[in-house]
């Protein structure tokens, strides 16, 4: 063979083998019929991410399947419910198994609810169905740093959760009446995706925490299993025979720093609901 036809010969295997990767990295087409996994790990601030990442499975048609893996003591309440509607319109059309893992409280759960199947460790640390908020009060800090912060507002209320100043009596009985209108959110949905009679879930939705033993009992829980259940869970689920294939999604970044840069949008951005243990 001549040395041009060596060299197209080259070419044409390098193209192919680009081809093959950027399939590799770009989506789940290569492997053919496959479970997807989603993994939420840490803290979530916003939903963006993990919707997208929804989404992308719920239109593939190579994923059959997906597993929702959740390490993450919650978020904020909106990201979860945000979190939660994406799971439910993809459960609609493909069955979504949860796997908990060592962490699944709070927010975690809140996830956790919209799956058709839920199966955690016997460990797992799981409950806490409440809702938070926190207020920085740097007021004496900011007096210390001898900076002078002010305020120009039109409404009583347009500064309130301002980290100037304490909250006032009237600030702390609207948050206060706001939470527990969230907090009775939460239950909604658990009664619901759970069938489970609110009366009941009155009984153990009051903050506190639960293993996934107990969780099971209370009927959150499907199943008692590590990772490894779920996937044969949902590949029973999808019709897969033998091992799945599975394709993991992509995220913007890892999820400590996710976790460290929510944190400290909270000292700035002012009081946040959370869906968030402890």
């Amino acid at each position: 063979m001549k040395k041009w036809g060596k060299r197209v010969l080259i070419a044409v295997v390098v193209f192919l083998a680009l081809i093959g990767l950027g399939h590799l990295f770009s989506g789940p087409a290569p492997f053919g019929k496959a479970l997807g996994v989603i993994e939420v790990e840490g803290a979530f601030w916003v939903s963006d991410d993990w919707v997208k990442q929804i989404d992308t499975f719920r239109k593939s048609p190579n994923i059959v399947g997906v597993v929702l893996r959740i390490n993450s003591p919650g978020g904020t309440v909106a990201a979860a419910q945000e979190i939660y509607d994406a799971l439910k319109r993809l459960a609609l059309v493909k069955p979504v198994v949860a796997s908990m893992g060592t962490i699944a409280a709070s927010g975690g759960l809140y996830i956790a609810m919209a799956a058709n199947q839920v199966v955690a460790d016997a460990g797992t640390l799981t409950g806490s169905i409440g809702v938070r908020m926190e207020h920085f009060n740097l007021e004496e800090l900011l007096k210390f740093a001898k900076i002078q912060y002010e305020t120009i507002k039109a409404g009583r209320l347009k500064d309130l959760g301002s980290v100037s100043r304490p909250l006032t009596a009237e600030e702390r009985a609207l948050l206060e009446a706001m939470m527990a209108e969230i907090h009775q959110q939460f239950k909604k949905t658990v009664a619901e995706s759970r069938k489970i009679d609110p009366k009941v879930v009155d009984q153990f939705a009051d903050g506190r925490i639960f293993t996934g033993a107990k969780a099971k009992e209370l009927g959150l829980v499907d199943e008692i299993g590590d990772m490894g259940k779920a996937i044969e869970i949902a590949a029973q689920k999808a019709g897969i025979q033998g091992e799945p294939n599975l394709v993991y999604s992509k995220e913007s970044g890892p999820w400590f720093w996710k976790t460290i840069f929510g944190s400290a949008k909270t000292v700035l951005s002012g009081p946040l609901a959370c869906y968030m243990y402890p």
